[in-house]
């Protein structure tokens, strides 16, 4: 389909729908009995049943299974600072894929403020009629603030897909793309483009997950201690990525580098640049729709393994295969926060679903459509959580 006709379709759907979502009834109201049940005079025996133990609202109230995607608009897909209103069509998407991918029921928050405070002050006044809270498409370094405030404020779980989400996914691609190269974490120098809330969270959980080797690449160049243009997420990444504190950009780090990940801007990768990689180079281009270099050329210069965020090529680096299931699992565990054990869980999880049989060049990654994904997740955040009780006994 060409884009032209994609983009008529797209219009053409929504305004038959008038979007994609809706609130629907789980019971019945159609007789006297139901109403008295469903609404006065019932009700109030709930309401003073969670009055009583606030915990029951779990149980007795949709909260126990809503989750809240929460924007301003800032940082909306590859279309950038369009305002809370354009946001909206992303937000009711991710609650529908919430739902036919965990049954999770999500409502989207498209706020008309771009003021952290207001934010978390407005998400805070909120929270009571969610378990989790969602933060999509708010830019950087605003985003980092927001989330962090929220966790250390709230008692549910708050996740930032734009940073955590790709997170998880990209070390889910590289744990099987390893395998097919046969190189370790601890020996392969990475190169990330972009030095953003996607870049930057990849570079902590890569880190965490054993990588010994990462260097960030910013529109600026490189992050490296001291440069005086690094906001304070890129100083403190500074402290721990570009071992050898090359200055410069791009082209001045990616001779020898095993991997590239770009979470940046079309074609900013030369066939060149991917010719002075490692034999055997990890590619995974993720700048949508149009990458920093597009398969075809990656491979032809080289490259063993490519992905990018697009559904037309092998390998394709979707949050939808993490943030379903870890909401999933996080709201069945009850868990407050989702740390970074449970991210490295996920992303292992998420590995384990292309088996050593099915894995090859072109399969290190799960379809963004396996139903299965989004259990396997959940699974993988309950152990986390069960492992750590038992380390509590």
């Amino acid at each position: 389909m060409s884009r032209e006709s994609l983009s008529e379709e797209t219009i053409n759907l929504h305004r038959a729908f008038r979007g994609k979502i809706e609130v629907a009834s789980k019971v019945p109201v159609n007789t006297g009995t139901d109403l008295s049940l469903i609404y006065t005079p019932g009700v109030a025996d709930i309401c003073k049943a969670i009055a009583d133990n606030p915990d029951e609202a779990d149980e007795l109230t949709s909260k126990g299974n809503m989750v809240a995607i929460v924007t301003d608009g800032t940082a909306v897909l590859g279309l950038g600072d369009i305002g809370p209103k354009a946001a909206m069509p992303v937000m009711e998407g991710k609650s529908l894929l919430f739902k036919k991918f965990a049954g999770i029921d999500a409502f989207p928050l498209c706020l008309d403020t771009q003021d952290p405070d207001e934010i978390v002050s407005i998400i805070k006044a909120l929270a009571p009629t969610f378990s989790g809270v969602n933060l999509e498409d708010i830019s950087a370094p605003r985003c980092f603030e927001i989330e962090e405030r929220l966790k250390k404020e709230l008692d549910i779980p708050v996740f930032h897909d734009d940073q955590h989400g790709t997170a998880i996914v990209v070390l889910a691609a590289l744990i099987n793309a390893l395998k097919v190269v046969n190189k370790s974490r601890q020996n392969t120098k990475v190169v990330i483009n972009g030095a953003g809330a996607a870049g930057i969270a990849i570079s902590d959980l890569l880190l965490y997950a054993g990588f010994t080797d990462v260097t960030l690449v910013s529109l600026e160049g490189i992050v490296r201690k001291g440069a005086s243009w690094m906001n304070p997420r890129q100083a403190s990444m500074a402290e721990k990525t570009n071992l050898y504190g090359i200055e410069g950009g791009l082209d001045d780090v990616i001779t020898g580098a095993d991997i590239f990940i770009g979470v940046s801007a079309p074609g900013v990768l030369s066939k060149e640049q991917v010719q002075r990689m490692q034999a055997d180079a990890i590619i995974f281009a993720l700048a949508n729709p149009v990458p920093e270099i597009y398969p075809e050329d990656a491979l032809e210069a080289g490259a063993a393994v490519v992905g990018t965020g697009r559904s037309d090529y092998p390998n394709q680096i979707n949050n939808l295969l993490a943030f379903p299931g870890i909401f999933k699992g996080a709201l069945h565990s009850r868990v407050r926060d989702i740390t970074i054990d449970m991210k490295v869980a996920a992303a292992e999880g998420i590995a384990k679903v292309v088996s050593d049989e099915e894995l090859s060049p072109e399969y290190v990654i799960p379809s963004a459509l396996d139903r299965t994904v989004a259990q396997t997740v959940a699974d993988s955040i309950g152990q986390t959580v069960n492992k750590k009780e038992e380390c509590l006994v």
